[in-house]
């Protein structure tokens, strides 16, 4: 990566400059591995400067994390003015897509939440959060009122798509509208009744 040559930024430009450059070292090393000395070489700035912005490498560490984390979902927003199902095929189809373009960053960052700090594992759990919050949002205009049952099943099924989209990352047996319909049929599968999952679905035909 090239060095950048020093320059004058605001407060809020230099601290997104300093993240942007920790999310693109991020795509190639795990983010225990990602140095703030490096960092600050990159940017044109000292160390010093670094923690001005960011008390701590842990802190720093975690600002990267937020970023890919409110990324992914700006990116994964639902659209307006479509019914239930297109909303959501609409959805995993992005965030399929949004895996794929930062595939090596988004699993590195899934798989190190397992075993990495209790403050990382609260982006992504703020963040798994906000995608059940979206879903729960679309049930209501089918006529479905939300249930502490419906909520569980729902955070089971993001984890569902999480690992499946893994897992097709690394063999692609099924092809990306495979994947995305099977995701799409998931979600009232484990949600809802059979009779409500079946109307749900009939809905959009063109769901296998």
């Amino acid at each position: 990566m090239e060095i950048m040559k020093r320059t004058r930024l605001s407060p809020d430009e230099r601290r997104s400059q300093l993240i942007e450059l920790g999310v693109s070292m991020l795509s190639g090393r795990p983010l225990s591995q990602i140095s703030v000395d490096e960092i600050a070489d990159q940017a044109g700035v000292s160390r010093g400067l670094l923690f001005h912005y960011f008390s701590s490498k842990d802190e720093y560490h975690l600002a990267i994390v937020e970023h890919i984390s409110q990324e992914m979902l700006k990116s994964t927003a639902p659209p307006d003015g479509l019914g239930p199902i297109e909303t959501l095929m609409s959805t995993l189809t992005a965030y399929v897509d949004y895996v794929f373009a930062n595939r090596t960053t988004y699993v590195s960052l899934l798989r190190g939440t397992a075993s990495g700090d209790p403050a990382t594992r609260a982006v992504f759990e703020r963040t798994r959060d906000a995608m059940v919050d979206r879903t729960l949002a679309q049930l209501p205009l089918v006529g479905i009122e939300p249930t502490p049952l419906i909520h569980l099943a729902i955070r089971g099924w993001i984890a569902f798509c999480e690992e499946a989209t893994v897992h097709w990352l690394r063999d692609e047996l099924l092809s990306r509208e495979e994947l995305i319909a099977l995701l799409t049929r998931a979600l009232p599968a484990v949600a809802l009744g059979p009779d409500d999952a079946a109307a749900l679905l009939a809905e959009r035909s063109t769901v296998p």
